[in-house]
C-alpha cells in the first residue's frame, strides 16, 4: 500500500432550529506536519456559548497539534470555568484527531461527538460515546440504553486526564468527525454519503450536515462534520 503524502481537511457546520449554532469545527496544520481536527458540541443555546465553542475548537487543534491529543482536549477543558464561580459557564463535548501521513491517527474525546473511519469498503465508528446509554450497553443492559443516550457522563467541564478517552485509527483511513446532531442519520445513510463523496472532502462534509432533517417533533439539532483524507 502506498503511504499517503498529505492529509486533506474539510469543515462544514449547519445551525439547527435553535437561534444559535452551538457546534464548532476546526482544522489546523502545525509546522511539524501534524494535522489536527476537532468538533466541539456545546450544551445549551446562547450567543456567548456559540462564540466559546469556536474558541474551544481552535484551542484543541492548536494545542493538540504540538502537545498531543490528550493535551488538546485538556487545554479546551481548562477554558471552561467552574460553574460554581460564575453565574454562567459554557460546557461542551469534544473530539480531537491528530493525523500524520503514514502513522496511525490519534483520537481523544469526551462525551458523544464521534469519529467514523472509512477504509474504502466499510464505515466503522472509531470512538465509543461517553453516555449512560453506552455504559449500560457495555454492561449487558438492553432495555434502558435508548432512554439514556442523551445522558453525557463526561464533558469538558468535568474532564480529567483519567476520563478523556483515547484511541487511534489506521493511517490510511478517511476519517469523519461529527457532532451528535448527525445521530439521526443511520449508519447506512452515512456510509452511502461517504461512498459517494469520498474523493471530495468538502463535498462530503457539506453533504453530511445537509442530510440531517427535522424529526417528527420539528426539531433539528446543530450538525458539524470535519473530514480528514489521506492522499
Amino acid at each position: 500500500m502506498t503511504t499517503a503524502q498529505e492529509i486533506i481537511t474539510a469543515v462544514a457546520t449547519r445551525r439547527g432550529v435553535r437561534e444559535y449554532n452551538m457546534d464548532a469545527g476546526s482544522a489546523f496544520r502545525s509546522a511539524g506536519g501534524i494535522v489536527a481536527a476537532a468538533v466541539v458540541d456545546g450544551i445549551g443555546n446562547d450567543p456567548a456559548g456559540a462564540v466559546a465553542m469556536r474558541l474551544l475548537a481552535e484551542t484543541a487543534v492548536r494545542i493538540g497539534s504540538t502537545r498531543g491529543a490528550l493535551a488538546g482536549i485538556m487545554a479546551a477543558a481548562s477554558l471552561i470555568e467552574d460553574p460554581g464561580v460564575e453565574e454562567y459557564a459554557p460546557d461542551a463535548v469534544a473530539v480531537l484527531a491528530l493525523a500524520e501521513p503514514g502513522r496511525p491517527t490519534l483520537l481523544a474525546w469526551v462525551g458523544d461527538a464521534h469519529v467514523y473511519g472509512w477504509d474504502g469498503s466499510a464505515l466503522r465508528r472509531r470512538t465509543d460515546p461517553q453516555t449512560m446509554g453506552a455504559y449500560l450497553r457495555q454492561h449487558g443492559n438492553v432495555e434502558l440504553p435508548p432512554l439514556m443516550d442523551d445522558w453525557v457522563r463526561v464533558s469538558l467541564s468535568t474532564a480529567t486526564v483519567a476520563t478523556v478517552a483515547l484511541s487511534q485509527a489506521p493511517a490510511d483511513e478517511l476519517l469523519l468527525l461529527v457532532s451528535d446532531g448527525t445521530d439521526d442519520l443511520s449508519r447506512e445513510e452515512l456510509e452511502a454519503l461517504v461512498r459517494e463523496y469520498q474523493g471530495d472532502p468538502q463535498a462530503l462534509a457539506e453533504a453530511v450536515v445537509a442530510a440531517v432533517q427535522k424529526n417528527s417533533d420539528g426539531y433539528r439539532d446543530d450538525a458539524t462534520a470535519v473530514v480528514l483524507l489521506p492522499r
